[in-house]
Parts: structure tokens; sequence; C-alpha cells
């Protein structure tokens, strides 16, 4: 590996056991195996551009991971609702098994607001997000899905997901389970059906 992926492994690592906030040039460079610190102003700009592209790589690896976990919830023989189950309870072991990205990704939300780029790559993202999940639960092509559906369906799955994230970083002896969570989109459902 040359210089520019050490310091992004390295910085990785560091995002992963320090954190955005505690992470330090030092930190980076030595867990980058002692690359010059002078390195990360050239590869990168700066200390907070090498942590946004490492931030950005580990998302993106997360997503295609989770993408290849979710390719078969439409296509087997249960029902939507076990399927719909099944999803969260994918995403939910995430937030067990990958525990130190979405504490991360929290982070890189404070630091978005510092940062265009960043903002960017996570406002797109979450677009991404939102066409995404909707073209998951309605078993379409992502480049099929119109507007409505990725700001309706989509982005109540997104709020969901955000809303379950946080309660699983915070509080993991008391967040919900995917069946509990799907128990509670039942009842809630009441309060928005329309009266026959």
């Amino acid at each position: 590996m040359g210089n520019r992926e050490d310091l992004l492994s390295g910085a990785r690592r560091c995002l992963e056991e320090k954190g955005w906030a505690r992470t330090t040039v030092r930190d980076i460079t030595a867990a980058a195996g002692g690359v010059s610190m002078a390195a990360i102003g050239y590869h990168f700009g700066s200390r907070e551009a090498l942590l946004n592209a490492a931030l950005i790589e580990a998302i993106d690896e997360w997503g295609t991971r989770l993408g290849r976990a979710l390719a078969s919830f439409g296509g087997t023989d249960s029902t939507p609702a076990e399927r719909y189950e099944a999803l969260w309870a994918s995403i939910i072991t995430s937030f067990r098994e990958d525990r130190t990205l979405w504490l991360a990704t929290l982070e890189a939300l404070l630091q978005a607001e510092h940062s265009d780029d960043l903002r960017a790559y996570l406002a797109g993202g979450q677009a991404q997000g939102r066409r995404g999940l909707a073209a998951l639960l309605l078993s379409t092509p992502e480049d099929e899905i119109d507007d409505t559906d990725a700001r309706t369906l989509g982005a109540a799955q997104m709020a969901l997901f955000t809303g379950l994230m946080t309660q699983w970083l915070t509080d993991p002896d008391q967040a919900p389970e995917a069946p509990e969570v799907v128990r509670g989109l039942r009842a809630l459902t009441g309060f928005v059906t329309p009266p026959a």
C-alpha cells in the first residue's frame, strides 16, 4: 500500500477506536504505520478531509454488505410482513456489529455543519437511502422509483432507520428488536388509516 491508502486505513481504524472528535493527526499517522504528518496535507488537504474520506469509504462498504444481505428480500416464499421483519433484523444486526461505524456517522453529522463536501455526501446518501429502501419494499428497480415514493415510503423508512440507530447506540438493552418494530408499526396504522 502507498501512503494514501495507509492513511485511509489508519483513519478508519482511528474512527473505530476513538471516534471523530478525539482522533488526532498523530493518532492517524501512528495507525498508518508511521506515515509522516505532512502526507495528510499532501494527499487529503486536512485531517477533516481525510476523516471524511475514511468515513465515506466505510459507509460505502457497509452499504454494499447490507445490500448483499438484503438481496433476497423480495425473492423468498415468506410473506411481505415476514420479509419486512427480516429486513429490520438485518439492519439491527448491523447496529450491533458495526456500532463504531454508526457512532462515527453521528459524529459526522455534526461535522457536516462545517464541511460542505461532507454535508453534500451525507445528503446524497440519504437521498439514495430513501430511494433504495422504497425500491426494496416495492420490489422495483431503484431507477423506476418516482420521487413521491422516495419522499414518502422511503423517507418514512429512513426516519425509522435513524430513530432505531440512535436507540441502539444509546441504550441497546432497551432498544426494540425487529418483531417489536413491526408490532409498533401495526399499532401506528390505526392512527393514520382513514375511517371506512
